[in-house]
């Protein structure tokens, strides 16, 4: 068993000191995915890599009982999924009224050229990606776990339980519907 899984184990049974270990141990590794993350965000964002490592980190095993995962893949992709909800909720609270969601946002060193609205990248991303996993579940899975996670495919495969093959077609699938889904046209 790997430390990893370990200290999950011990930190999904309540254990703090054995969750404390956990974050040192894959701290870099979540720095790297939420820095993964941010980069395919427009440029602007005021969410740092830091700061969204460490509120996914408190929303995976800052709860009462954290969920239990069977090994370092499936806490990867819980990590992700929780990058993912962070980034749709900060989305999400900028577009409200009460954050000035209506008007324009300037730049203020460019005072003269709106800012771009980071927002609707963000929540087309989910509600396509919200649509595709109510069709296709399994397709939503195999995205979550290849671009939030950052899974190389074959792990993606493993991770899912089906083959090389199977992974590739549902692969092309999802991106295809995907890329139609957030271009309009259908």
């Amino acid at each position: 068993m790997s430390d990893v899984t370990r200290l999950l184990d011990a930190a999904s049974t309540g254990d703090p000191p054995a969750a404390a270990e956990l974050l040192a141990l894959v701290y870099d590794e979540l720095r790297q995915l939420a820095s993964a993350r941010l980069a395919h965000e427009k440029p602007g964002q005021t969410l740092q890599p830091t700061a969204l490592v460490h509120e996914a980190y408190l929303r995976l095993l800052g709860g009462d009982r954290p969920d239990g995962w069977s090994g370092r893949s499936q806490f990867f992709a819980a990590a992700a999924e929780a990058m993912r909800r962070i980034l749709v909720e900060s989305a999400r609270r900028k577009k409200r009224l009460k954050r000035g969601g209506d008007l324009n946002r300037l730049d203020p060193d460019e005072v003269d050229s709106p800012a771009p609205e980071l927002h609707e990248d963000v929540l087309a991303r989910d509600e396509a990606l919200d649509k595709l996993a109510a069709t296709e579940p399994r397709a939503a899975e195999l995205v979550r776990l290849r671009y939030f996670a950052g899974l190389p495919l074959t792990e993606v495969g493993r991770a899912m339980g089906i083959s090389s093959r199977t992974t590739d077609r549902l692969w092309a699938y999802a991106r295809a519907w995907l890329h139609r889904e957030l271009r309009g046209d259908r």
